[in-house]
């Protein structure tokens, strides 16, 4: 016969013990959710920055001619950026997967 603890009574050392998160299991949704919290607060920091330079700038770029608030302009610069960085980081995804294809 085993004796029973009371309750309230603290575990025996060297048992499964369970602590605050341990056993939560991590996934793709979870990820996803952290991930849609980001964004969010992301979007609102980049909305109050354009609510907060609404100052017009003229632009001039070639032959066109732009009048936008400045905050506009920046977020424009940045998609600009992401973009280009996306098009460079995709081409070199595809010379490494062509020298691994021939490596094979």
């Amino acid at each position: 016969m085993t004796a029973v603890p009371a309750s309230g009574a603290e575990p025996t050392p060297g048992k499964d013990t369970k602590h605050k998160g341990q056993g939560v299991l991590k996934t793709r949704a979870g990820y996803a959710w952290v991930g849609l919290v980001a964004a969010a607060i992301l979007g609102i920091v980049v909305l109050v920055f354009i609510l907060q330079n609404l100052e017009q700038a003229h632009v001039q770029m070639f032959t066109w001619q732009w009048n936008l608030p400045i905050g506009v302009l920046v977020l424009l610069a940045v998609i600009m950026g992401a973009l280009v960085t996306a098009l460079v980081g995709g081409y070199r995804i595809l010379q490494l997967r062509r020298a691994a294809k021939k490596a094979k």
